[in-house]
């Protein structure tokens, strides 16, 4: 629960940070014809929408399970992360043929030391939002956090750049504002594609990874009495697994003996941190075929 919590903060806080560097971009970019700073702010306007999502994922992501939900509703944290990550493609195209246009067609930007400041505001401003959600993914790990940790990273260095570019036209460079709009749009791109792609191998039901699966199959290792191992089955629950292993044990053995293998198995493996509930099925071998553990 504190987890889903955490995530509705960051989003809140996000929303109030991004509203305020949306309404001074938008300002200095259309008073100075910066196509950086005009991607710029739109970048803002879509971390608003980020940090919106952020925010209702973690509401309905830390809802408790119900008789309609038996697993709870934790996949709403990747369903709002893949809404964020499709704003953030849209975006990035819409500035990539404006940026184009611009350095094809020619700059009408116009210097302003305004826009010196204002960059130099949202750099300190999403450097201080950038570690404070840096500090709560530490404490509770989500992909709703990432999402968000990343779009402060990336507005940091964009911002940088429209700096550089900002100075460079008092050398009467101006070619490089368009390249600058050009690359903001390309990053925005990338990282809303690799959210996209987290979002939909979770939604899509994607297997344990290999070193988890390894881990669960080392832990069985150390029961000797467990002769095979099959089936073994996972399913993402939010931001864990279902796990299910069917194990052989002598058939000899009594069903109190083997369930309480099987129960043990179960307590262990539902410590680990990415195990949401394990689940163990056992079947009975004859000894003389548990070679092929």
């Amino acid at each position: 629960m504190e987890r889903f919590e955490t995530a509705r903060n960051a989003g809140f806080i996000g929303i109030l940070g991004n509203i305020f560097l949306l309404i001074i971009k938008a300002i200095a970019g259309v008073m100075t014809h910066s196509q950086a700073m005009i991607a710029d702010s739109a970048n803002s306007a879509s971390d608003i929408f980020a940090s919106l999502m952020t925010f209702i994922g973690g509401k309905i992501a830390s809802r408790p399970t119900d008789d309609d939900h038996n697993m709870g509703h934790g996949k709403a944290e990747y369903m709002f992360s893949m809404f964020i990550s499709i704003a953030m493609i849209f975006l990035s195209i819409k500035l990539l043929l404006d940026s184009f246009y611009s350095l094809i067609h020619g700059s009408q930007f116009v210097f302003s030391w305004m826009l010196v400041i204002v960059c130099i505001i949202t750099i300190i401003i999403k450097a201080m939002l950038y570690f404070y959600t840096k500090n709560l993914y530490k404490k509770n790990p989500s992909l709703l956090l990432v999402s968000n940790l990343k779009d402060h990273r990336n507005d940091c260095i964009a911002t940088t750049f429209t700096l550089i570019a900002t100075l460079l036209s008092l050398a009467h460079i101006y070619w490089f504002d368009g390249v600058v709009g050009i690359g903001i749009s390309i990053w925005i791109c990338y990282t809303g594609i690799h959210i996209f792609i987290e979002s939909y191998n979770i939604l899509m039901d994607k297997s344990l990874s290999d070193a988890n699966k390894k881990i669960v199959l080392d832990i069985i290792e150390k029961y000797p009495d467990i002769k095979k191992v099959n089936h073994f089955t996972s399913s993402p629950v939010g931001y864990k697994y279902l796990i299910s292993i069917t194990i052989f044990v002598d058939g000899e053995m009594s069903t109190f003996q083997s369930h309480e293998i099987a129960d043990n198995l179960e307590k262990e493996l539902n410590k680990l941190d990415f195990v949401h509930l394990a689940i163990i099925h056992v079947n009975p071998i004859k000894l003389k075929e548990s070679s092929t553990k």
